[in-house]
Formats: C-alpha cells, structure tokens, sequence
C-alpha cells in the first residue's frame, strides 16, 4: 500500500523503517526536512507538506510530540494533511494527545467523510526497532480490520478499546503509571544510597520484589549505570502528566499522586534534564 508518515522523530523514523521492510511504498514528511535524510536510500518519497503527503497516499499515519504539532498536521489551512486525504482513505493518529483534541479531530475527520483511527503506540525506540510496540485503537472496528496488516508490521499487539476518547485516556493512563513508578524509584534509591546501599546492589535486590513491574528493572538498571540517553524523554512524560492532570480537571477528579509527579519532572526539566531519558530523573537525587 502507499502509506504516509507524518512526523520522523525517534518513533515515526523506525515505524516507517518497518513498513518499509514489509514492502509498503513510504511517502514522508518532518518539520526538520533533515530528519527525513537517513531514508531516502531506502526509496521513500520525502515531501514538503503534510497535504503533500497524503495526497498519495491510501493510509496516513501521523506520529507527533503533542496536540499543538497534530492540530498543525492535520488542520493546517495552508499545508494539512486532512485536505490532502484521497477519498477512501485512512488516517491514523499514534501520537499521545489529549482526549479533547483527538474528539474534535475525529469529528472533523468523519464531517469530510474521512475514516479516522486513534491508535496510540505504547513502547519506546526499542520496541518500535523490533516490532514490538503495543496500540491501544479507538474508533470503528471495520476500519481497524482494513488496517490491521499494517499495524501487525511494528505492533506485537493490536487492542481495540473502544472509541476515541477511551484510547487517548487509557494511553494517557499507560505513560502515567510509568512516570510516577519511575519518579518513585529515582527517590527509593536515592534513599537507599544515603543509608550506604549502592544502587548496583539496591537495584538487583528490588528487581528480585514482586512490586517491580518489567519497565522499572529496566529503568532501574539505567539509574545504575546513569545512561540517560533518550528513549522517553522526560519532556515527553512531563507533557504526558499534565495532559492527565488535564483530563482530571475536566472530569472533576482529584489526582494527588499524579499532581506530585508532574511536580518532579517539572523540577526535572527546570534543573537542565528535561532532554534526558525518564531515568534521568535520579539525578534530581543524587
């Protein structure tokens, strides 16, 4: 299929990598036309817009950093992608975006007739390298069949959870149990060291507890060995916080727990860390 991908950061570059090697014909397009580069050996198609894009494609795929970057791919009056959609095709969203904003997206998508597809990724750069990811889909489940081989190249597993709003708040969820379990640890262990346990031996003896989830060991073993190279940088977890503080508002519920780990990635960023991987919120206590 002619596929688009809108957005080559650290995710869209390796998922566009995958469809690639699945024999899908890749039309691209980046904010920063250098980021697009690295593939155009592997015969992609690099465009100037985002419309441009689309106008070639059957499936458009947007992968962007927050609302402000998708509101422009897509609803841009000058270079938008939503303009440029053939009849009959489909656009997809993977982005983690508030629910608000995928609503009012998906709306316009379905008021031009266009099917749409909320699809969240869960995973990193590693996941994405190998065809792991996990999507959490929201909207119309014959669409998602229509799609479903194309998910399958980077995705492990493919859920279908319901509407737009569902997906968008439960991927919101997903990133928000991480942060706060990794802000916890950043301080356990920061605890621990000051009592005269070095983290090596800390980290081994905590991974061996029933409360450490897979993503924390892995974490953990990056705080040891203070590799703060980005895979989730802590900008992207700071914005992903403050979106679910946002959802609650809205819903007028009360999130003590996550207002306090927003608080420490904020503090994170304000101290110069902000571009480092979401272990790097230890230095904060070292």
């Amino acid at each position: 299929m002619d596929i688009a991908v809108l957005g080559m950061g650290a995710m869209g570059a390796r998922i566009t990598g995958r469809l690639v090697a699945a024999g899908h014909s890749l039309h691209i397009w980046n904010r920063t036309p250098e980021r697009c580069q690295p593939l155009v050996g592997e015969g992609v198609a690099v465009y100037r817009s985002p419309r441009d894009a689309a106008q070639m494609a059957d499936v458009v795929i947007a992968m962007v950093a927050d609302d402000e970057a998708s509101r422009q791919v897509w609803l841009d009056p000058l270079t938008g992608a939503m303009d440029g959609l053939q009849k009959g095709a489909i656009a997809l969203e993977y982005s983690t975006l508030t629910p608000g904003w995928g609503r009012e997206l998906a709306q316009k998508m379905t008021s031009f007739n266009h099917r749409f597809l909320a699809a969240p990724v869960v995973g990193s750069r590693p996941q994405a390298d190998s065809g792991q990811l996990i999507q959490l889909v929201g909207g119309d489940v014959a669409t998602l069949d229509a799609v479903q081989p194309i998910l399958e190249c980077h995705s492990a597993v493919i859920y279908s959870v319901g509407d737009v709003t569902t997906s968008l708040t439960l991927k919101l969820a997903v990133n928000t149990l991480l942060g706060i379990q990794v802000a916890a640890l950043g301080e356990v262990l920061g605890i621990l060291h000051k009592v005269g346990m070095p983290p090596s031996a800390a980290v081994d003896l905590l991974n061996q507890m029933p409360t450490a989830s897979p993503a924390l060991k892995g974490i953990g073993t990056l705080m040891v060995a203070q590799n703060y190279a980005p895979l989730f940088p802590i900008d992207l977890i700071e914005k992903d916080l403050r979106y679910a503080q946002a959802v609650a508002q809205a819903l007028g519920s009360k999130v003590p727990v996550i207002d306090s780990a927003w608080a420490v990635y904020r503090q994170a960023q304000e101290s110069g860390y902000g571009a480092d991987n979401i272990a790097g919120v230890a230095q904060l206590h070292s």
